[in-house]
């Protein structure tokens, strides 16, 4: 493998990064919610970029329940088979309670909506939301399956006053099919307020 240089020797005089360096993140798509149903991105999804991130920014839920995701392969059936793991970690505002624990929204060959919030629910509380990131690997390659990691942060729900809950989810797409599009609900009830973006990483 070629090891790809800086045109100078001083770090204070590169005028110019070596070839071959990646990771810009280019702005595709911005979807806000507004009493939304599901948020669904179907178009931008395909060989340009090897990577794509979403990001979560305030998602705030009409009802206690979680974030969640599917993708398709067709751009109108959101069930593609998946497995996937889950652990969470959680820390209340009086110090009263503070775990780490594996989580049961994982997923063994299945075509439901992956939850991403792990833990109790995210509150509905005015002040509370969601915040994170998901990030699907080669979505349009047809000969391997496709891998997703998903790290969120929220304000637990209102009788737990937990201060943090993080859920770590990770897994992959059985399917060797191109993943043109994916789409975000929440468990139950709306997506009362937020934004979610997405970027294709070079």
């Amino acid at each position: 493998m070629a090891i790809n240089l800086a045109n100078n020797n001083s770090l204070a005089n590169i005028t110019a990064l070596p070839s071959g360096i990646g990771g810009a993140m280019t702005l595709l798509a911005t979807q806000t919610a507004s009493g939304s149903a599901s948020l669904s991105f179907t178009s931008g999804i395909d060989s340009t970029y090897d990577s794509y991130v979403f990001k979560f920014i305030d998602i705030h839920p009409s009802a206690l329940a979680n974030l969640e995701f599917n993708a398709t392969t067709d751009g109108s059936n959101w069930n593609v088979v998946k497995t996937s793991t889950a652990f969470y970690v959680e820390h209340e505002e009086d110090d009263g309670s503070g775990q780490m624990g594996y989580s049961g929204i994982d997923e063994a060959q299945a075509t439901g909506f992956q939850q991403l919030t792990t833990g109790s629910n995210p509150s509905i509380d005015n002040d509370a939301c969601i915040v994170g990131n998901l990030q699907i690997f080669n979505p349009s390659n047809t000969t391997f399956v496709k891998h997703f990691i998903s790290r969120t942060t929220f304000y637990g729900e209102n009788n737990d006053d937990r201060s943090s809950n993080s859920g770590h989810v990770a897994g992959y797409f059985n399917t060797t099919s191109a993943l043109t599009g994916f789409q975000f609900k929440m468990r139950s009830g709306n997506i009362d307020s937020g934004v979610i973006k997405l970027y294709g990483i070079s």
